[in-house]
């Protein structure tokens, strides 16, 4: 298989393989999330909402986060964005995997601001990577991400960073109501996690906007191409 077909998700093989880089980089991108948890000092603004829900209806976290990213998952089809396979993966994986690191202690709950900061940007680090490796499988973005952008065409008076504020925001302000903790580490993710991300795709040379995300429906079709394509059983 040629490069060129594996980033274009041109067969069935290739889909699947990006698919499994897919789940990889995100079950470590839920290990970065995991991190700036245990920081201890205010989590980011959309894992503020989801502590917050989970801490109100006594559920894990993780299936908080899987009930927050699936509403929004129907908001972008509802706005009629590009989903992609990895949108649904996006899903499910991160915030199981944050419960998974929890119920393996693998990290205890930092004591002081001053090992809580270290730990924070460690964690924004391994987000920033993970997203990198996330993005190349180009099977669509996070539902968060696609819903940005999708606030972002329809308000075409607002840039699109202060569309992000307020959305951001929004997610802290509700999540904040429901007993999210909110903190230092909270303005260190809302204003931190951009300036990392930028970095960590300078060193590796990757421009996102280079990325095309194929939609499930092309990836129907060329999965649905190879089943009706193959030999019947028997046939040489």
């Amino acid at each position: 298989m040629q490069i060129k077909d594996l980033r274009a998700n041109s067969s069935a093989r290739a889909i699947a393989i990006n698919a499994c880089i897919a789940a990889v980089s995100l079950f470590v991108n839920g290990f970065g999330v995991y991190l700036t948890i245990q920081a201890n000092i205010g989590a980011g603004p959309w894992d503020v909402l989801g502590l917050g829900v989970s801490n109100t209806l006594g559920i894990l976290y993780g299936n908080a986060s899987v009930a927050i990213s699936i509403t929004i998952l129907i908001i972008d089809i509802i706005l009629r964005e590009p989903i992609g396979i990895a949108m649904f993966i996006d899903a499910v994986v991160v915030g199981k995997s944050v419960d998974l690191f929890n119920k393996l202690n693998v990290v205890p709950p930092c004591k002081s601001v001053f090992v809580g900061i270290p730990v924070m940007i460690a964690g924004l680090f391994v987000i920033a990577y993970t997203q990198y490796t996330y993005m190349i499988a180009s099977l669509g973005c996070g539902p968060r991400d696609t819903l940005l952008v999708g606030l972002a065409r329809r308000l075409k008076k607002l840039p699109i960073g202060a569309v992000s504020i307020a959305l951001l925001s929004t997610a802290t302000f509700i999540g904040w109501l429901l007993g999210g903790p909110v903190g230092i580490g909270t303005l260190i993710c809302a204003f931190g996690a951009g300036p990392i991300m930028q970095l960590a795709f300078r060193t590796v040379r990757f421009d996102a906007t280079a990325i095309v995300h194929q939609r499930l429906r092309d990836s129907a079709r060329v999965l649905l191409r190879r089943k009706n394509t193959a030999k019947p059983n028997g046939e040489k």
